[in-house]
């Protein structure tokens, strides 16, 4: 379970047993050779500085969905983080000299735990389902909800900024 540190709020409920209008479905599951969350990378900087690929498998009923992506070098990958916990809605990570709410972060603890991945899509198998990527940042076997192709001209902005430890940058 995850302890909650100085500064951090949990909701007073849990949104995973709260009733939901969503029917999300699972299209696929990640090989990663991430199995413990205490060695899994923190983010995909850190997983490609690792070396290690990973391979993303698609359920044989989604994978008529897999043509037209042969070309595309990079890919967005929505993931399901089905072991974070999802009543902590003020987390001070272990860096931050101060606590932040769970919107101001990239953690996996969130009310929909829903990861974000761009990935190089270095080999695809449509028959099989399997796309090759340089690296990822999920445990083994974390469900996939979707992919889209990464359109550079559309998801980069390269005037975007991030906040420093004072605020904005």
């Amino acid at each position: 379970m995850f302890e909650v540190r100085e500064g951090e709020v949990r909701l007073a409920a849990d949104p995973g047993v709260a009733a939901g209008d969503g029917r999300v479905v699972f299209i696929g599951r990640i090989r990663s050779p991430w199995t413990d969350r205490s060695t899994c990378p923190k983010n995909m900087s850190a997983a490609r500085a690792t070396g290690r690929p990973a391979e993303l498998v698609v359920d044989e009923s989604y994978r008529l969905g897999l043509d037209g992506l042969d070309g595309v070098s990079h890919i967005v990958i929505l993931t399901w983080l089905h072991h974070s916990p999802r009543d902590l809605i003020v987390q001070k990570p272990r860096h931050a000299a101060a606590a932040r709410g769970v919107f101001a972060l990239r953690s996996p603890a969130r009310p929909n735990p829903v990861g974000l991945h761009v990935a190089r899509l270095v080999a695809l198998d449509r028959a099989a389902g399997t796309l090759t990527l340089d690296a990822i940042d999920v445990l083994d076997g974390t469900p996939v909800i979707d992919i889209k192709p990464y359109l550079p001209s559309i998801d980069a902005f390269p005037d975007a900024v991030r906040p420093t430890a004072d605020g904005p940058a």
